[in-house]
């Protein structure tokens, strides 16, 4: 038994050695970072941390990836809803086509879209502004909140549908108080990868953003100096970000767990 458990440890610890090794990092200098190799910070200082909660530059770069980001995973799983309810439930000329369709989109690279939505947003004004970058997103995570939902409504009953209806529920009604409450599991699963598409991705978010809406991502890009890279603030500013990350998978690591148990995750 013990020798089945050392695989999973040593695992575990491989994948966390690169966390430890960028924490390590984020207490140093630039100068002990370049100046060789230790486990630990030789002089233990708080300066990153203290340059990013005091410039503007930097703390503006998170609280702008987390509006744009927020609006995205609200939008994207509010429009996925009843999109993925209508494939589960009905049948229609073209549906599969439809479905298959909205996750091509899903599997283009960003930098296809990234000239134009630069010019479509320039032209309407939307340029730098968080609602730009949410709706560039969509595109991306609108198609895998569909096909996460819809694999968690096919397992709910029909039979739900037609008592509720019978027991004289409104469509609107059944949706929001019955009906999404039983798949509330499909719901976390599908925010939590639309957060987390949202938060890592740079090149959209760095094309459509100059200076108002500018996130943590395209921040982190422009730390070099006369001196070189400040590696230490810039470790810093990468432990910053994995913390939402982090929470958000606290939150919803039960229904992330029936997702893979479902297929669709």
């Amino acid at each position: 038994m013990q020798k089945r458990s050392i695989i999973p440890v040593v695992y575990i610890l491989f994948l966390m050695l690169p966390i430890y090794w960028l924490v390590a990092m984020s207490f140093k200098t630039t100068n002990e970072i370049l100046s060789g190799f230790s486990l630990f910070p030789q002089t233990f200082t708080w300066e990153n941390y203290t340059t990013i909660f005091t410039d503007p530059t930097w703390y503006w770069g998170y609280i702008n990836s987390i509006i744009y980001v927020t609006i995205n995973t609200l939008l994207s799983v509010t429009v996925a809803l009843p999109a993925a309810y209508a494939f589960s439930r009905y049948r229609f000329l073209g549906d599969k086509h439809l479905f298959f369709w909205l996750l091509t989109n899903r599997m283009a690279p960003a930098a296809v879209f990234a000239l134009p939505f630069f010019q479509l947003y320039s032209a309407v004004e939307l340029f730098d502004t968080h609602l730009a970058v949410a709706l560039a997103h969509c595109l991306f995570n609108i198609p895998l909140a569909v096909w996460i939902l819809e694999g968690f409504m096919s397992g709910v009953p029909k039979e739900l549908d037609e008592t509720a209806f019978v027991d004289g529920y409104s469509f609107p009604r059944f949706f929001t108080t019955i009906f999404i409450p039983s798949i509330k599991a499909g719901v976390g699963v599908a925010a939590f990868f639309c957060f987390m598409f949202s938060w890592v991705e740079l090149l959209l978010a760095k094309t459509l953003t100059a200076v108002a809406a500018k996130p943590i991502a395209a921040t982190m890009t422009k730390t070099a100096s006369s001196a070189g890279y400040e590696l230490g603030l810039l470790a810093a500013a990468g432990t910053l970000t994995i913390i939402p990350g982090a929470i958000v998978i606290y939150f919803v690591r039960n229904y992330i767990a029936k997702g893979f148990a479902m297929g669709r995750v």
